[in-house]
């Protein structure tokens, strides 16, 4: 089975550094629901987030 570059995951510092915003902002918009993310399992005190980068072409899209 072959993968798309849609499946491709980004992380919430590379987002962060493409709209030019600090990462608690990317985080807020993953625990709003804004934007749609793949949670796994992190060790500390925050949870460990990617982002598809079809779920981020949607992002742009409803908030253009």
């Amino acid at each position: 089975m072959q993968r798309s570059d849609d499946d491709d995951l980004l992380t919430v510092q590379e987002i962060a550094r493409r709209y030019s915003v600090d990462d608690a902002t990317v985080r807020r918009w993953i625990n709003s629901g804004a934007l749609e993310a793949v949670t796994l399992p992190g060790r500390g005190k925050r949870q460990v987030h990617r982002v598809k980068k079809s779920a981020l072409r949607k992002f742009d899209a409803e908030f253009e």
